[in-house]
């Protein structure tokens, strides 16, 4: 699902003497550093209306659509399509037909390009220059591709596949190879025509952000030698210093080089996955097409919107069924699955929050008698089944309100109290676990919680949430009540200070006046970092949360 942009970056057109006026690659979440040019919806010439969609601009995160804030004409993009922009660069352009822009070019080039000194030497006087005296500044250098950074927390990328091979000749646009990061795998393509001349690392090898990816270059011009020495002894000047994966050697530390488009993929076939391009997805899902079941006709069998266009599921054959691999009963033995970029980011980020964030635990136990009754009857009236995780939710963003301490976060030379209460709910998926963020719980019925729970799981696991809907939680829950477990603790969730992990609801024998009965009860733990959040917080915390649920009916009032 496509989000939609309302502000963009301006350069005023009054400041530059001139009608027309730049838009700037917008940032579309507090850590996109790069956009890549989906599509666009308009052509140089064309008429703009406010409101009008301009583009749409895919991130590691999601494709967002760009919408135009006045009228004109779009007198210039700043790159086509599959092409790739940093932030704050030259994306387009609007204003009177026939308007003169070369001043804007200029002034835009100015502001968001750094100019190359007046005399760069070629990569191979360079390479001949002693590493001692002079050091490569590979950034600089067109024939080199650096290894993008294509999420927010992403350090290094896994080489998927090499769709091109050293002595290829390769041309614009077409997938050098694909890129596994820790949100997705990614196809990367070739900006320029011309030969493979070296590749970084090999199949299934790991390269850090900004290290040496390939050389693309004419054959016999380029000293390739010279760059990769210089590269391997660390002897190369960059713009900014990369952060190399500790298994790999030292590489360069550089700027990412726009020598590349990427987009999401689903890779070839060899791994079960299938090639096709952006807007053949889309118009796969739009018109419930299984892509694959599409044969594709592209470059490599890449699915294309032909291939949609003229796709008939009666001319699909089913997939041949495969036969369980055989194993020798008495055998010892063992495999070794590689880390998703997904694993290693929850594994890194989670380590760090347990062992940098002093925790302790409060558990209680809460009767859940009542808020069954309340369910079934709330549930009779509801146009949307609530849950009572929804419950849950409703439940911590109330107690929130009267326990500000425990919305908050530790920031080392101050705690942050937020006014506001975001609530995030893990949920689990292939690659590990993601948290989507119901904003503003407090004020949302149990009906629009339930809702916007469901439809945020849902894209949780089909990975089409916007970068807004899993970023900004002031306070998570943890549910693993559906899968039968009767308590456990959680770690937290940075930023937040606390973290409840709910297990499920059972049966047990009680004390009922004379005799005894049943009830259902579940337990809770509240997990708290101790440098923002003290015991006698979080215990009273626990308190407020346990009254709601025990008395359903105080949390529609």
């Amino acid at each position: 699902m496509k989000g939609s942009i309302g502000h963009f970056t301006l350069i005023s057109a009054k400041i530059l003497r001139h009608m027309a006026e730049v838009i700037l690659m917008p940032r579309l979440s507090d850590t996109m550093t790069e956009g890549v040019i989906a599509a666009w919806h308009k052509k140089v010439g064309d008429t703009v209306k406010k409101g009008d969609l301009l583009a749409e601009i895919e991130t590691d995160k999601a494709t967002m659509e760009l919408e135009s804030y006045k009228d004109g004409t779009l007198l210039h993009v700043g790159i086509d399509k599959g092409g790739k922009l940093q932030v704050d660069d030259l994306l387009a352009i609007v204003g009177a037909p026939g308007e003169d822009i070369s001043a804007l070019l200029g002034s835009t080039k100015t502001a968001t390009k750094k100019e190359e000194p007046a005399q760069t030497p070629s990569p191979s006087a360079t390479a001949s220059t002693p590493a001692t005296t002079q050091a490569l500044d590979i950034s600089k250098m067109d024939e080199v591709v650096l290894m993008p950074r294509l999420s927010d927390t992403m350090e290094v990328g896994v080489i998927a596949a090499w769709h091109k091979n050293v002595g290829d000749t390769v041309k614009k646009g077409e997938v050098l190879a694909e890129i596994e990061t820790d949100k997705a795998t990614m196809e990367l393509e070739s900006y320029k025509n011309g030969t493979l001349l070296h590749i970084g690392a090999q199949k299934g090898e790991k390269i850090p952000v900004n290290g040496l990816l390939c050389i693309i270059g004419e054959k016999g011009k380029v000293d390739v030698d010279a760059i990769v020495a210089a590269v391997n002894a660390g002897m190369v000047t960059t713009n900014a210093a990369a952060t190399p994966d500790d298994s790999q050697p030292a590489l360069a530390e550089a700027s990412t080089t726009t020598a590349v488009t990427t987009q999401p993929a689903t890779a070839s076939s060899e791994n079960g996955r299938v090639k096709a391009s952006p807007l053949a997805k889309k118009l796969a899902a739009e018109k419930g097409i299984d892509i694959s079941t599409v044969s594709g006709s592209g470059d490599g069998g890449r699915i294309i919107k032909a291939d949609i266009d003229k796709y008939k599921p009666s001319a699909t054959a089913a997939p041949a069924a495969k036969a369980p691999a055989f194993t020798v009963t008495g055998q010892e033995g063992y495999t070794d699955i590689p880390n998703s970029q997904m694993r290693n980011v929850i594994a890194k980020r989670l380590g760090e929050s347990k062992f940098s964030a002093p925790h302790f635990y409060l558990t209680m136990e809460i009767n859940m008698d009542n808020a069954m009754v309340a369910r079934a009857q709330l549930n009779e009236l509801s146009p949307v089944k609530i849950s009572f995780n929804d419950m849950v939710v409703k439940a911590v963003a109330l107690a929130l309100r009267q326990h500000p301490a425990i919305n908050s976060s530790w920031l080392g030379d101050k705690i942050r109290r937020y006014s506001h209460i975001h609530i995030g709910i893990a949920v689990a998926i292939e690659d590990g676990l993601i948290v989507p963020v119901v904003r503003f719980a407090d004020q949302k019925t149990l009906p629009q919680i339930a809702a916007e729970s469901k439809e945020l799981a849902g894209k949780a696991k089909n990975k089409k949430l916007q970068p807004n809907e899993f970023t900004g939680n002031t306070f998570t829950i943890s549910n693993l009540g559906m899968m039968d477990i009767d308590e456990f603790t959680a770690i937290i969730n940075p930023p937040d200070s606390c973290i409840m992990a709910v297990g499920r609801i059972k049966e047990v024998v009680v004390r009922k006046g004379d005799g005894f009965g049943v009830s259902n009860v579940m337990k809770v733990t509240l997990s708290c970092d101790h440098r923002s959040v003290d015991g006698a917080s979080g215990a009273a915390f626990l308190q407020t949360f346990k009254k709601y649920l025990e008395n359903p009916i105080t949390m529609l009032l």
